[in-house]
């Protein structure tokens, strides 16, 4: 199974056992389905998020 598929799968399923009913409900296991899609897709390397977060450590040296 890819990891799209799985990080769909898993926001699914943590949605569906944080919230029971409701608008709410619905409206939280489609966004942790959302994260999760988006996770599996920056997992699988076909969603590049570098330039949403920033440089990062790619600037620092480590000469310690």
């Amino acid at each position: 199974m890819r990891p799209s598929t799985v990080g769909l799968l898993v926001g699914m399923v943590l949605g569906l056992a944080g919230a029971f009913g409701g608008f709410g409900a619905f409206v939280l296991v489609a966004v942790l389905a959302a994260l999760g899609f988006v996770a599996g897709k920056v997992v699988e390397g076909q969603l590049d998020l570098s330039s949403l977060l920033g440089p990062g450590d790619r600037g620092r040296r480590r000469d310690r």
